[in-house]
């Protein structure tokens, strides 16, 4: 009878052992294949889109591996997580330890002490059926993954871009501007971003057409306010029907705009674009593709920060 209890308490804590390290790979799953089509779903072939989805989906693949080990070979699978729970508290600790306070031994703990209690349960815990232990740390964040993915799987697929990345008249919804074209005023690339301010000073020395950069301030082009981004983003081709709200500092859109053509460059990395619109003393606004708005330092810089400058259009008729 206390053999049969003790092999029910082992079967037990394997079991917790095996749903906590589903649940932390199902959330790396959920984090990856979400982040894969927010903003790693750009390289021109399809080659390079699967390499970044590999990228974006090791996370998922570690995490499934960690319990997968410990389920196999239980003492393995424990001594691995408790050699990453050093290893975490190495990299958290390294830099901080001259300033170590309460705050960051509270956010040092829960990335210690996780991998901590993982191991002492894999160490002592025995999930049976093993069979089942596999299928369920193997298949829940798949599963995760297919759900989680076929909205933005199915959105990247119908994005509209027409390769065109000449200077593009924009109108609708109440604006219409020029945007400029592939250049200095199109920061398109990591190499290209940079601040806010370097960001400004680039659009004012646009010259006339937009692809050269003059020695001094011409002002024909500018950064856009972020009224008139919100009001210029499109889904389906179509106008998203935005209204910026500068009291709530809010978007709304009639259907949630993309990445796409002709204001956006789909097989580009950037994912925000600068506007002109102060968000404070330091900061200003940047707005994502998705329509989202966000207050950024002034001196902020992220690959996949861009810029795209503007300008009215001429009483030539453009």
């Amino acid at each position: 009878m206390q053999n049969e209890t003790h092999r029910r308490a082992r079967r037990i804590t394997g079991w917790i052992a095996v749903v906590a390290g589903t649940l932390v790979a199902a959330l790396w799953a959920f984090w990856g294949i979400i982040e894969n089509f927010h903003e790693g779903w750009f390289p021109p072939t399809l080659a390079e889109r699967l390499f970044y989805m590999m990228l974006y989906m090791s996370p998922m693949l570690f995490f499934m591996g960690l319990p997968l080990l410990a389920v196999r070979w239980p003492r393995l699978g424990a001594i691995v997580y408790f050699a990453l729970s050093a290893l975490f508290s190495f990299l958290v600790l390294r830099e901080r330890w001259e300033r170590l306070d309460a705050a960051i031994l509270l956010s040092w703990l829960p990335v210690t002490l996780v991998p901590v209690i993982a191991g002492l349960l894999f160490w002592f815990g025995r999930p049976q059926p093993r069979r089942w232990a596999y299928r369920t740390i193997i298949g829940i964040p798949l599963l995760v993954v297919l759900l989680a993915g076929a909205e933005p799987a199915w959105r990247v697929a119908h994005r509209v871009d027409d390769g065109n990345r000449s200077a593009r008249l924009i109108e609708g919804h109440g604006i219409r501007l020029i945007w400029a074209p592939a250049g200095p005023g199109w920061a398109r690339t990591p190499q290209q971003t940079g601040d806010w301010e370097e960001a400004r000073c680039i659009c004012a020395r646009l010259t006339n057409d937009g692809t050269r950069l003059a020695d001094e301030e011409l002002n024909i082009w500018r950064l856009p306010t972020v009224d008139e981004v919100v009001r210029s983003m499109t889904r389906a081709g179509k106008n998203a029907g935005g209204v910026w709200n500068p009291e709530s500092a809010t978007a709304r859109y009639d259907v949630s705009p993309d990445k796409e053509s002709p204001l956006w460059d789909t097989t580009s990395g950037t994912i925000y674009y600068w506007t002109a619109t102060s968000a404070g003393s330091d900061k200003v606004y940047a707005i994502v593709y998705h329509g989202g708005v966000n207050d950024l330092r002034k001196d902020q810089r992220l690959g996949s920060l861009g810029f795209r400058a503007v300008r009215t259009p001429t009483l030539s008729g453009e």
